[in-house]
């Protein structure tokens, strides 16, 4: 259970759902020409899973000092597991993630996909050896990596089996992909700076540079209360563009992603003490997973048409 926890996995439980309802909501509902196999599928998950957890698990290790302060009684590395068992994890899982993804890359006929299991590794381990303790550039680049998570579907399912044929219908599933990638992008940067102002004195102690530590506590509630706005406005736009017709499917996203992302957005702004950024920063999980549910809707919306 320890290891589990170090790998959070929760969180890969998200990223399995989001997977699992790109494919098998959206292009296999469809019907739309894919390449992935259900083993071939699975795959695509495992990798996912392993470089996320390695992920997870170096993350956890250059946290060590932080966490000490943040959170004393959640620390793992160094009580249930040992430091040396972390590593060899992060290593076993990184070999085992990029091999599978050597393999898949090539059974797919795109060798060159296997570049992007790397990029992702070395990302995840530039992250949480440097660029987490950076203004923005940590949150950034974390915020891209959980967008590439969904984008790597279509990517591995999409784009070998496009051809000019059928490019149109191709790149209308694709486009979807991307709409709900990037609003998992930006309501995890959001939670990205959230998690930093909960975190800043632990931060401090261990001499790193985030927002709150360079503008302080109030004048980083007040960038991230704006940029709480942002993935407000990106979703009132996506309904507003492509939902309007579908009643239903307003009302899912007014009450499930709007409804609680302006809850979270009021929350921000009178923000004080960690429960508080911790309740914040649960209610942006809990909306992504919302969003991603979302998906279950549009074999239903293309039925009503």
């Amino acid at each position: 259970m320890h290891i589990l926890n170090l790998i959070r996995w929760k969180n890969l439980v998200m990223i399995i759902i989001a997977q699992v309802l790109i494919k098998y909501a959206l292009f296999e509902s469809f019907n739309v020409l894919t390449t992935l196999s259900p083993f071939g599928f699975f795959l695509l998950v495992t990798i996912t899973l392993c470089l996320a957890a390695a992920g997870n698990i170096i993350n956890d290790i250059y946290d060590l000092e932080t966490d000490h302060v943040n959170k004393p009684n959640k620390v793992i590395i160094g009580n249930q597991v040992s430091e040396k068992l972390a590593y060899n994890l992060f290593f076993a899982l990184n070999i085992i993630g990029i091999g599978i993804g050597f393999y898949l890359s090539h059974s797919v006929g795109q060798s060159s996909f296997f570049a992007i299991f790397v990029m992702i590794s070395l990302a995840l381990y530039v992250y949480a050896s440097y660029l987490k303790g950076t203004v923005l550039f940590g949150n950034l680049l974390i915020s891209i990596l959980v967008a590439m998570s969904i984008i790597i579907v279509g990517i591995f399912d999409l784009l070998p089996a496009t051809f000019p044929e059928n490019r149109p219908t191709q790149m209308v599933f694709f486009k979807i992909v991307i709409d709900y990638a990037v609003f998992a992008f930006l309501v995890n940067l959001v939670r990205e700076v959230i998690k930093d102002i909960q975190d800043v004195d632990g931060d401090y102690k261990a001499g790193m540079n985030t927002l709150p530590i360079v503008l302080g506590r109030e004048r980083a509630n007040k960038v991230a209360f704006a940029m709480s706005m942002i993935p407000i406005g990106a979703v009132i736009y996506f309904i507003v563009t492509y939902l309007y017709q579908h009643q239903i499917a307003i009302g899912y996203f007014l009450v499930f992603v709007i409804a609680p992302l302006i809850y979270a957005t009021i929350k921000i702004f009178g923000a004080e003490h960690d429960k508080h950024y911790q309740h914040i920063s649960t209610i942006y999980k809990l909306v992504m997973l919302m969003g991603m549910l979302s998906l279950l809707l549009y074999p239903f919306i293309i039925e009503i048409n």
